[in-house]
């Protein structure tokens, strides 16, 4: 039997639900910052030095007093050759340093002359320009000052945060720690990529699709294959993996057919917390919690749906925040962009629908022709989903809500 709109969980209410669970994992972990990509920030990142530590010049040029250049056309003796990485003399009344990109400024020089602006004559040079003080300096700090916070906890890392924190001599990071994920697949008629496919079965696409989420997201991931068809093989396969792992994810089996089997497996194992959400694809996505064998604890469990395309929507959806939040991350949604449309969409649904769609050269969204769960080519085509409200319809030049792949991927 089908459920009734009114007997689904609102999506906003089942998300919630999840991240009230989501206690971040602890204690942290102390990685090289080289290998930190990817992590969330288990502290606060202070900086232990000014950046840059001393005035530099942002130019190749000629570092000056510019007391000394009041008109153009002005001669001075260069008393010295600054490179990047070396420390120059004091600068005297009427002198001038051949400086290059990155050195230091010497002591009594207030400019920097652009070399463009300059004539270079034996140990001399022209300088046709009058700078100000200041000119093409960069001042001490300008950049981070001693003491500050260069990057917060939570904050999961980027390459560049990697070089931000490289550049103020950070070499390790306090990380969140990875999130243990046991994946497992249900489904007498799953067949893995490489064997003959008999007659009624499918690749079992799932497992990696799902494998790869969980690994753009730095989970371990722990790998349990194929469980049986059956409620004795679904109770074994969850029983063992709640004991080592924080979450237990399953793809199929979470409907309410004869075969369906890990509905029923949870709760003899645990507790089912959630069931059926009013969303389009994605309806029977299960949440819980598994017990272990050994005192009060006990492992997260989703369940999501069979069809690839509603375990891809319900992962970026419901798993991806779920992860982020075990790890301790301050953002866990995507941006909602407001975008005209290039399609027309003229059969609302009574549930939330997530349509699968991308952005054309002109940046409308362009509706994928074809938005049946089972279509996984639909999330290859697409780089976004369209989250469109329960009821709605509309035509191209509307416009919608587009969650990129961009902030869903990451």
């Amino acid at each position: 039997m089908n459920s009734k709109p009114s007997d689904l969980i609102e999506m906003e209410a089942a998300l919630q639900t999840l991240l009230q669970a989501a206690c971040p994992l602890g204690p942290a972990e102390q990685v090289p910052t080289i290998q930190a990509l990817g992590r969330v920030l288990a502290a606060d990142v202070r900086s232990p030095i000014d950046v840059p530590p001393a005035a530099n010049t942002q130019m190749d040029g000629y570092a000056v007093r510019s007391a000394d250049l009041g008109q153009p056309g002005t001669r001075l003796r260069v008393t010295q050759r600054i490179a990047a990485g070396h420390v120059g003399q004091a600068l005297g009344a009427g002198e001038a340093a051949r400086i290059f990109t990155g050195a230091l400024i010497p002591e009594g020089a207030d400019a920097v002359v652009m070399q463009e602006q300059c004539v270079a004559q034996a140990d001399t040079v022209i300088v046709q320009h009058v700078p100000k003080a200041g000119e093409w300096v960069r001042p001490q700090g300008c950049d981070v000052q001693a003491g500050s916070v260069v990057l917060r906890a939570g904050h999961r890392l980027r390459p560049q945060d990697l070089g931000q924190a490289a550049s103020v001599g950070i070499a390790t990071l306090a990380v969140a720690p990875r999130p243990r994920v046991a994946l497992l697949s249900t489904g007498d008629e799953l067949t893995q990529p490489g064997a003959p496919l008999r007659l009624g079965a499918i690749y079992n696409s799932n497992r990696f699709l799902l494998a790869g989420l969980l690994q753009g997201l730095g989970c371990a991931v722990t790998d349990l294959g194929q469980v049986p068809d059956r409620l004795d093989a679904t109770q074994d396969a969850m029983r063992q993996a709640a004991e080592a792992h924080d979450l237990v994810l399953t793809s199929g089996g979470v409907s309410v057919g004869g075969e369906d089997h890990v509905k029923p497996a949870v709760q003899s194992l645990g507790r089912l917390a959630l069931w059926q959400i009013a969303m389009k694809p994605g309806k029977p996505l299960a949440f819980g919690s598994l017990r272990r064998a050994a005192g009060d604890t006990t492992a997260h469990f989703i369940g999501l749906p069979g069809n690839p395309v509603s375990s891809f929507v319900t992962f970026l959806m419901f798993v991806r925040p779920f992860l982020l939040a075990l790890q301790g991350a301050n953002t866990c949604g995507p941006r909602v962009l407001r975008l005209p449309s290039a399609s027309d969409w003229l059969k609302a649904d009574t549930r939330r629908e997530f349509l699968r769609a991308r952005l054309d050269a002109d940046g409308r969204v362009e509706l994928f022709p074809n938005q049946n769960s089972a279509v996984l080519t639909s999330t290859v085509w697409s780089d976004g989903l369209v989250d469109n409200a329960p009821g709605k319809t509309f035509k191209a030049g509307e416009l919608v809500n587009f969650l990129p792949y961009s902030d869903l991927l990451n």
